[in-house]
């Protein structure tokens, strides 16, 4: 296959799928789907991008884009790419604080909008700003402030670029990339410190091409992917670059609380996800598991042993199955593992990566045993994405998979840290030196900042080594793999083990409030408000029962002997939380202070 570098992409792929659906988007006004086909796809990049040109954005030009997931992202996208220009995408819950960090850390002076929340915290930073000087904005219902005299829609942005000039401009520019020129800076969210802008080419996306096709040859231009992270998430920016690669049709899912909605109208062949969202649908079946009568459930987890057996013990290690069990596997291959898969809207899956945070073992085996198609991975911003991720067969359940063709990948004998080389790798972060000397080896290996260790070509992922802890009496504790254990718990939402410089490992839990009230109802526990429930003593009985029950391959020391319950979550308003819902530690502690004291009060 040849490989184009993100200018060329959208329209070389037009000559090849004419009318061809390239992009579906809902209109969620009337519950319908739109279709874009290749040649409009690729119109409506070139209208983009001669707006651009007219507009004055110049070669190399960081260009924001601040938006949740919709067309216009992508039209803007490669729009920039075709005029040489550099995207710098924000997620679309950043805060006015965050968007102005990096508006003026990329020195942005012309941002692309979303939503009205996107237009009015743009325009709080753009009225103290020296640096943004237009707003364009995607959505044309949203309503401007009437102070705002220099934004514009972008419907009529594009009327900007319909002369012959803006064309010429645009076709000479697309000629004279380089592999070279910046595509894209993605800001990392920033768990421990100050966000930094990782500078990802040309070059790394065309690597990325390569060595997928390598490792993905079933993925073809009959799939469908839905698009449900956010684009500025460099998994979901990298797969839908690589989908569009492989003629692909993309459904852009543009408001992440209709996901099962969308899933079930547009029943994807493939989506990239993190493991949040598998482990809610393991809570949700398991959930149905308990509550169906005694021989449904006698059947249900017989389904589950026999798909864990064929598929992990058999399928995965290339054996010939016994025939009885072969049999068994093919019924409920069209019985319960059918209806579970068109419950959730997957029912014509063929491949769900997942990566962004370690996939708890038991939920990777359940996944794996009902025939759902994970393949779980792992990648950074600053590797574009994948760095390894199972192979077909012979995959390790607890690993990250085997490393992609084209890497290099070490582990550091002081740390343990993952090293990574290669073409995909980051040349740096943006204006920041400083930070690009401590980010590699001296022999050109990326730090990753993470711990793990190598078993030949499968790696396997221990935990974020500044996240690392060690107890006052000198003992380790990852507490990443603790949190692991526990999340897929139908009873909690999020966790956060504490223990650094403690005598013994503690947690600060949310409960699944939802889940908990349910259980309250069961118990005959009477309560007015959750702070009442978390307080209550069956309750707090219950989850000391739950964890120990987690945690009984553990360590003593590693065990988390005390934990407090929440009454509210972690959130990104809080700063408790990155924009991929990453804990940030450093806040939890300092927002939770209190509490921790008290846990560890003599």
């Amino acid at each position: 296959m040849e490989y184009y570098h993100l200018a060329e992409l959208v329209h070389r792929r037009a000559e090849q799928y004419g009318s061809k659906t390239a992009l579906k988007y809902r209109d969620n006004e009337n519950n319908k789907w739109h279709k874009i086909s290749w040649e409009d796809f690729s119109e409506r990049v070139m209208f983009t991008a001669k707006a651009m040109a007219e507009f004055g954005i110049q070669v190399q030009e960081n260009i924001g884009i601040y938006s949740q997931n919709m067309a216009e992202c992508l039209f803007t996208d490669f729009g920039a790419y075709a005029n040489r220009a550099v995207t710098v995408p924000m997620y679309a819950t950043n805060s006015p604080a965050q968007i102005e960090y990096i508006i003026n850390d990329a020195n942005i002076s012309i941002i692309f909008v979303g939503e009205q929340l996107q237009y009015n915290n743009v325009f709080i930073v753009q009225r103290e700003s020296k640096i943004l000087k237009r707003i364009i904005i995607f959505d044309p219902k949203v309503k401007l402030n009437p102070e705002d005299k220099t934004s514009v829609y972008f419907q009529d942005f594009l009327c900007l670029g319909e002369n012959a000039h803006a064309e010429s401009t645009v076709k000479i520019r697309i000629n004279e990339i380089t592999p070279d020129d910046i595509a894209t800076i993605i800001y990392t969210s920033g768990t421990t410190g100050e966000s930094k802008g990782v500078v990802l080419q040309h070059s790394c996306f065309l690597e990325v091409f390569r060595i997928h096709d390598i490792r993905l040859p079933l993925v073809n231009d009959k799939d469908v992917s839905m698009c449900f992270l956010p684009l500025t998430h460099i998994f979901e920016k990298a797969w839908s670059c690589y989908c569009l690669h492989k003629g692909v049709t993309i459904a852009i899912n543009q408001d992440p609380k209709m996901i099962q909605k969308t899933l079930l109208e547009v029943q994807p062949t493939l989506m990239c996800n993190v493991p949040r969202f598998w482990e809610k649908a393991y809570v949700g079946v398991q959930d149905k598991i308990a509550s169906s009568p005694k021989f449904m459930q006698k059947i249900f987890r017989d389904a589950i042993e026999t798909g864990r057996r064929y598929n992990l013990e058999y399928k995965n290690e290339n054996k010939k199955p016994p025939v009885g069990l072969s049999l068994k596997f093919n019924l409920y291959n069209k019985t319960v593992y059918t209806l579970l898969k068109r419950v959730l809207g997957l029912e014509k899956g063929r491949l769900f990566p997942t990566a962004g945070a370690p996939l708890a073992a038991n939920v990777d085996e359940f996944l794996q045993s009902v025939n759902i198609p994970i393949v779980v991975g792992y990648g950074l911003s600053e590797t574009s994405a994948t760095v390894c991720f199972y192979p077909e067969k012979h995959f390790i359940i607890g690993s990250i998979g085997t490393i992609m063709p084209g890497l290099e990948v070490k582990i550091d004998e002081t740390n343990n840290e993952i090293l990574v080389k290669g073409k995909t790798v980051t040349s740096g972060y943006y204006n920041k030196p400083e930070e690009n000397q401590k980010a590699f080896t001296k022999d050109g290996f990326f730090r990753t900042g993470d711990a793990g260790r190598l078993e030949g070509n499968v790696l396997f992922f221990t935990e974020r080594i500044k996240d690392l802890y060690k107890t006052s009496n000198g003992k380790y504790i990852a507490p990443q793999v603790i949190e692991g254990l526990m999340t897929s718990d139908k009873y909690i939402q999020q966790i956060a083990v504490i223990g650094d410089q403690r005598k013994f490992v503690s947690a600060l839990i949310v409960p699944d409030f939802e889940q908990l009230k349910l259980y309250a109802g069961r118990k005959h526990i009477s309560y007015s408000l959750v702070e009442e429930l978390v307080c209550n003593s069956d309750i707090i009985r219950m989850y000391e029962s739950r964890i120990e029950e987690h945690q009984k391959d553990l360590a003593s020391y590693e065990k988390i002997k005390k934990f407090v319950l929440l009454y509210s979550p972690f959130t990104m308003e809080s700063r408790e939380l990155t924009d991929t819902l990453k804990l940030r530690r450093p806040v939890i502690l300092e927002n939770y202070k209190k509490e921790i004291e008290e846990i560890y009060k003599e």
